[in-house]
């Protein structure tokens, strides 16, 4: 069972300084039909315009993953991290007991586009940690690269839940494909391009929910980027 969820229809925001695609009810947007997808609880395309952020606000028992599509992002937290995210680059962070950070737009010319996405832990006040990772494109490149994981495995970042994330470039016509083990549960975002997902056709910042599928074939229409998540 496969359910898309168009990007035309994610909830949206622009408040000059941002702009924001709400997959799942965040923040201003409810809609009870869309609360999340297993563990997997916020998913935000975002827009941060050139010198403009989001101040110091705090978190607990969230793990937060940050994918930079486009530009940098700086990041400074209350555990001491002051980092500078650039394109192709993954942040995770733990929150945990709690902690505050601030993420904010360095460049003075051009905005960052970034996808914003938070899983529920396994468990409730583990120790907060930060990570910071760029998988080399050549790993991704019509394969399934694993991104996160919850061994850390094949030098992936390390999430509290059981979720495995992967991402791929398909070049146009190129194709992967992901087993489902019986009783796991799959999410498909599509970042860039278009594919067709065991024959449902989606474009840039679709998504889709899949459940009751053991294979999944990913063939992409026009090159694309895409991130699979595996969940229990």
């Amino acid at each position: 069972m496969i359910k898309v969820r168009k990007a035309t229809e994610r909830g949206h925001a622009n408040h000059g300084w941002l702009k924001t695609f709400h997959t799942f009810s965040f923040s201003t947007y409810r809609d009870p039909e869309h609360m999340g997808f297993r563990s997997l609880r916020v998913m935000n395309e975002d827009w941060v315009q050139q010198g403009q952020g989001f101040g110091t606000h705090p978190h607990h028992d969230m793990e937060i993953v940050t994918y930079v599509l486009e530009g940098a992002l700086e990041h400074k937290d209350s555990m001491g991290n002051g980092e500078v995210l650039h394109a192709g680059e993954f942040q995770r962070m733990s929150a945990g007991t709690g902690i505050t950070h601030s993420e904010f737009n360095p460049s003075e010319t051009d905005p960052v586009h970034l996808y914003q996405i938070w899983l529920l832990p396994e468990s409730k006040g583990i120790d907060p940690s930060y990570e910071q990772k760029r998988f080399p494109d050549e790993e991704m490149l019509n394969q399934l690269r694993l991104v996160a994981s919850p061994e850390a495995e094949n030098g992936s970042l390390h999430i509290h839940q059981d979720a495995r994330i992967f991402l791929s470039k398909i070049d146009a016509q190129a194709k992967v494909i992901h087993e489902l083990e019986q009783g796991r549960h799959a999410w498909l975002q599509v970042l860039r391009g278009t594919v067709l997902l065991n024959g449902e056709h989606l474009e840039t910042s679709d998504g889709a929910a899949v459940s009751e599928e053991s294979t999944l074939t990913i063939q992409a229409t026009k090159d694309a980027k895409i991130m699979l998540f595996d969940l229990a």
